[in-house]
């Protein structure tokens, strides 16, 4: 299955997207991971993108998709893949369904995590990461809803947008996923 997680951030779609990548044994691609791999190995792309993400802006359009198609087109992910932190806005949904159906794989699932925003405060607060420090938090919240949050719509209207309360503990939060997409899985048969 091709699936795309898509929420705000400290929704927990990293520790979802993991969890679903071990259950269907395809890998989860994290743009945040990618980037932040890219970033200690000191590569061109990893220099560019450090600046952007240390002072709290997102890493432009153009890096994120050099990084990430290239990992799409490798083996492991023939048989389907997680993406998480990408696409962030309308533009690169459209650039991903292009590649995708020029592949003849478009996207089984675009799964929304919901939190309210008072918790992702609280979560994001407390991982200790640089980018996760107060001011940072607010303008990624801002950006998130400026930018990616009418994702949403624009998968809604492809209908391939599923939504999961993203609230209570990591198992019971799976347990919502998996509901969905055994659900997707079967009616796509």
């Amino acid at each position: 299955m091709r699936i795309v997680f898509i929420g705000p951030p400290g929704a927990g779609k990293g520790t979802q997207a993991e969890r679903l990548s071990a259950r269907l044994q395809v890998p989860h691609l994290s743009t945040g991971e990618l980037l932040r791999d890219a970033c200690a190995a000191q590569t061109e792309v990893g220099l560019q993108a450090a600046k952007f993400m240390n002072s709290g802006q997102l890493v432009p359009d153009e890096l994120v998709a050099e990084l990430l198609l290239d990992r799409i087109a490798e083996p492991d992910c023939e048989d389907g893949f997680l993406l998480d932190g990408f696409p962030r806005n309308e533009d690169q949904a459209e650039m991903l369904d292009r590649l995708l159906e020029q592949r003849d794989a478009p996207l089984d699932l675009v799964l929304e995590l919901c939190v309210p925003e008072r918790e992702l405060r609280t979560r994001l607060s407390g991982r200790g990461r640089q980018d996760d420090e107060a001011a940072v938090v607010e303008k990624r919240l801002e950006q998130y809803a400026e930018l990616t949050r009418p994702l949403v719509d624009y998968y809604r209207r492809r209908g391939t947008l599923r939504s999961a309360d993203g609230l209570g503990g990591p198992d019971e939060v799976f347990q919502r996923i998996m509901t969905i997409v055994d659900i997707v899985k079967t009616s796509s048969r």
